[in-house]
């Protein structure tokens, strides 16, 4: 979880149907809660196989619905319609074949089915089976209508051993991806709009996280960048339908974060740039939110040396690392963006005038100047703030927000450039 307010106050339907995938639900309910959401849960009635009714009421504090519910007297609405109502979200996870056809052939047989047909909110939908029947063409038609509706946001299932012991495409995507998108969800939903696919044709190359450079066997140099700013960036711009390419460093925070991304994990400055250098001829927007250590030593010992002689070993041998945005933008193709970090120290107007002076030298459209000397946000921090500077003179004052937050401010204002 990111730290996110944007689920504060939320009221989130939870659907669990008949894939093994559901024993991971509890803990998913329970994380809502924990975020602020109000949650109530329908069960299918294979679900309830897999996972107790009663563990879903107490984890969501709230009645959990089975089709047998649906029509009793009591109901003053359509128990499917009074819930539909009430949902600010709506959240399938895991989807079984079984109930994804129902979903895209309006079949409204049961709760569950009837509840996703009479919504209007936004639905999230976490499929999850076994590869073979993932890779059946008649589950791939219904799966790929689904990428059509700007109501659905559709999370494709992991790589992963099975249920079944199999090794291959099926596995519920992790329970912190499926958070990423409600937390997105919502944060659109205070916009009174959808989360849409509005970056499809869009491709994103995007680094992260720290580099290191080895100074002996035992030593190193780096900084503390954990990565997280440029792997919510990339979960945000595929949310909205971008194919991303993360170059990353290091990062310090829970993998599980990192699944379902296409990456490329590199550990110096060097290598960072040998793999964006291959990747920039194909990216539509670049995103260099690294940390790039600016040091390293021209010839790293592969034994420790002795403390006392260290100090001299390092200022004889240091050099500067490759400034990897200055050497991209300079060989900038037609139409390819920029969007630059900076991380800095001072007052407000320091922040601006020294993220100009490097927006201009870098050779970006965008530059995020970010303060790194403030409570609570910067480095290894779940927010941001700062000030994103473009052309012509623009200066947005970004407030302190989640980082997803700010992922998605600037997905709009590249958006907005590229209109």
């Amino acid at each position: 979880m990111t730290s996110s307010t944007s689920l504060l106050g939320k009221k989130v339907l939870v659907g669990v149907t008949g894939s093994i995938a559901a024993i991971k639900t509890p803990i998913l309910v329970s994380r809502l809660v924990q975020a602020g959401a109000e949650v109530k849960c329908i069960l299918t009635p294979n679900s309830t196989n897999l996972v107790s009714p009663l563990s879903l009421s107490t984890l969501s504090r709230n009645k959990c619905f089975q089709d047998k519910d649906q029509w009793e007297d009591y109901q003053a609405k359509p128990l499917h319609i009074s819930l539909a109502e009430w949902a600010d979200l709506i959240i399938v996870a895991p989807m079984s074949a079984t109930s994804l056809s129902k979903f895209v052939h309006g079949n409204a047989d049961g709760l569950l089915a009837s509840t996703l047909l009479a919504a209007d909110s936004q639905i999230i939908v976490a499929a999850a089976m076994n590869t073979s029947m993932w890779s059946n063409q008649s589950v791939k038609n219904n799966w790929n209508s689904l990428q059509k509706r700007e109501q659905v946001i559709p999370l494709d299932p992991s790589e992963g051993l099975l249920a079944c012991d199999r090794i291959g495409d099926g596995k519920m995507i992790n329970l912190d991806i499926i958070e990423l998108a409600s937390e997105s969800a919502c944060l659109f939903k205070a916009q009174n709009k959808f989360l849409t696919k509005d970056l499809i044709g869009q491709r994103f190359l995007i680094s992260a996280g720290p580099t290191i450079e080895d100074l002996d066997a035992a030593r190193q140099l780096t900084n503390r960048s954990s990565g997280l700013m440029g792997v919510l960036m990339s979960h945000a711009a595929k949310l909205r339908g971008a194919e991303v390419d993360l170059v990353h460093g290091p990062v310090t925070f829970q993998k599980e974060l990192l699944e379902g991304l296409n990456t490329y994990p590199v550990r110096t400055a060097t290598q960072m740039q040998t793999v964006i250098n291959d990747l920039q001829p194909v990216a539509n927007v670049i995103v260099m939110a690294a940390a790039v250590c600016d040091f390293k030593k021209t010839s790293p010992s592969y034994k420790k040396v002795p403390k006392n002689l260290l100090i001299n070993s390092i200022l004889k041998n240091i050099e500067i690392t490759p400034d990897i945005i200055k050497k991209l933008s300079s060989k900038k193709l037609q139409g390819q963006i920029f969007l630059g970090f900076a991380a800095e120290t001072g007052s407000d107007q320091e922040i601006k005038d020294k993220g100009e002076q490097k927006r201009i030298s870098k050779g970006c459209e965008f530059l995020m100047a970010n303060p790194i000397d403030r409570k609570n946000q910067g480095f290894e921090e779940n927010c941001n703030s700062g000030f994103l500077l473009g052309p012509n003179k623009m200066v947005k004052n970004i407030l302190l927000s989640t980082k997803l937050s700010i992922s998605h401010q600037l997905l709009d204002e590249i958006q907005n450039y590229q209109s």
